[in-house]
């Protein structure tokens, strides 16, 4: 469920100048001045403190064909190689890697280019099996170094020689997460949208439309469509930013790190999903809920986070790398009647239903919608520094998506609505719900309740949310992700419930049975 937000306009960063540093034969890593000293302890504030390049964004996109490619894995440890498997029309190419960040309002900074590299153009692939996957299965075109590349969220730009680019992003995992926040990137989602091959888990080669030929299983062989990381640059891109320039104790990881690792977040002090992480594992959902239940903050920095239920499979290129969700198919799940625990539809659906709210705090509820945010709890510490007042409103700032609290069983308690945004979607009058909620251990939990939240704070005027929003997005992240990073933030921010002031079942279509999808 997502609006198509590579079809918006949206900040790649400023184009200036030609990067740090100039191509080398061979592979070059780091960039003279622009790498740390030997032996200083790292920290995401002394890397940002690293001179930054604004050159990161694509300059000429070209015909879909004329660069693309895949990474061999979607996260790797620091030092850990992985290859790259692209196509061209052109005679050559050339790949650079880009990690993301604040460093100065740069937001990235070039860690490493290669060499010129003979080009070639790979075969198209054709979906194959009853699950009618799309796998590129392209031989390999160089293998990428990370010596000396600190953990964190990257962007690998490929340039053909013909001047076309594409990115393939990438992340550098954190080993460990004690003490830290980690920043999760949403890779099961990015592939469940992901329509290159003609196929996604929403439809097939005839669009929107063609949803009786989709796929039931997508694989991370293959490069995504559009500028090669469009969840990526829309959804989580401007947090990362905003975390890294608090320089704040961050870790990163993937969707697919929280199902391979249940000790990975041991000892973290929070969680970040951010702007559209909706397909989850039952390890992941476990992982992160027993986090939570040992005092780790959870931020839902979107909406319709945890709605899918999904499991994850090997490829021939490696563990992991293949999505499956039968979604409204799921009796065609070969899961089901062996474990239905796993079979893949919607949480809150038969077989073994469980709500995604027990986590989230909230009910996606429908799509598509555009209303104005409103601050109904001024006073609460998340709108500090906002100026914000009762009924202040931020225009469409509310859309496509989006979540609403409801006071069922499922629903953890305490839990406070400090925005009650009214809304009309699919003609049912209701609410949008910004909520967050503590836990016995400590752990505070906060949900935006609206998709448009991470895309509005590049200010750059999209969906028509006026650029001051920033401001106050901006303002509420920055509290959030400070409070968080702190540790248990229910300690200090305990929840005062309110949701009966709201009238929670009031035209509910949720709770009266009336699903608006």
């Amino acid at each position: 469920m997502s609006e198509h937000a590579w079809d918006r306009r949206h900040f790649l960063g400023a184009v200036a100048g030609a990067g740090a540093g100039a191509l080398v034969a061979g592979c070059s890593e780091g960039h003279g001045p622009g790498r740390q000293q030997a032996g200083a302890p790292w920290s995401v504030a002394a890397e940002n403190a690293l001179p930054g390049d604004r050159d990161w964004g694509l300059r000429r996109r070209g015909t879909d064909r004329a660069v693309e490619g895949y990474a061999d894995r979607v996260s790797v440890l620091p030092g850990e190689p992985l290859r790259l498997h692209v196509s061209t029309t052109a005679a050559e190419f050339r790949a650079e890697a880009f990690r993301m960040g604040w460093y100065g309002g740069a937001q990235a900074r070039k860690v490493w280019s290669s060499e010129a590299i003979r080009g070639s153009a790979q075969p198209l692939p054709r979906p194959t099996g009853p699950t009618r996957t799309v796998t590129a299965d392209w031989g390999p075109s160089l293998e990428v170094p990370t010596r000396g590349w600190p953990e964190g969220a990257y962007l690998i730009r490929l340039t053909a020689g013909t001047g076309e680019q594409r990115h393939v992003p990438l992340t550098v995992r954190s080993a460990r997460t004690e003490g830290k926040l980690v920043l999760v990137n949403a890779v099961g989602t990015w592939q469940a949208y992901n329509t290159w091959g003609g196929y996604s888990l929403y439809h097939g080669p005839g669009g929107k439309d063609d949803d009786g030929r989709r796929s039931l299983a997508v694989s991370c062989d293959r490069p995504y469509d559009g500028d090669g990381a469009p969840l990526f640059t829309t959804y989580e891109q401007p947090a990362v930013a905003l975390a890294e320039r608090l320089g704040l104790p961050l870790a990163y990881a993937t969707t697919m790190d929280l199902d391979r690792d249940p000790e990975l977040l041991r000892g973290a002090h929070g969680v970040v999903s951010l702007g559209h992480d909706e397909y989850w594992t039952p390890p992941m959902r476990e992982h992160v809920t027993a986090a939570r239940d040992a005092g780790a903050n959870v931020a839902f920095l979107g909406a319709n986070a945890c709605f899918r239920r999904i499991r994850l499979e090997r490829t021939a290129t490696g563990d992991r790398r293949l999505v499956v969700c039968y979604k409204t198919d799921w009796a065609l799940d070969p899961a089901l009647g062996k474990d239905d625990a796993a079979v893949t539809t919607d949480w809150r659906e038969p077989p073994a239903a469980r709500p995604e709210n027990a986590l989230t705090g909230t009910l996606y509820e429908s799509n598509p919608t555009t209303a104005d945010y409103v601050v109904t709890e001024p006073g609460h510490w998340l709108f500090e520094g906002t100026g914000a007042g009762r009924g202040t409103s931020f225009r469409n700032l509310v859309g496509t998506e989006y979540d609403r609290v409801n006071s069922g069983g499922n629903t953890p308690r305490p839990i406070e609505i400090v925005a009650h945004s009214p809304l009309i979607c699919r003609g049912v009058r209701t609410f949008a719900d910004s909520a967050y909620y503590t836990m016995r251990s400590g752990a505070g939990v906060f949900n935006t309740g609206t998709m448009r939240w991470v895309e509005s704070l590049t200010g750059d005027g999209g969906h028509g949310i006026p650029p001051d929003t920033a401001r106050f997005t901006s303002r509420v992240t920055e509290n959030v992700l400070r409070a968080f990073a702190a540790g248990p933030a229910g300690r200090v921010h305990p929840a005062a419930d309110n949701v009966e002031a709201y009238h929670p079942y009031d035209g509910d279509p949720v709770w009266a049975g009336r699903d608006l999808w």
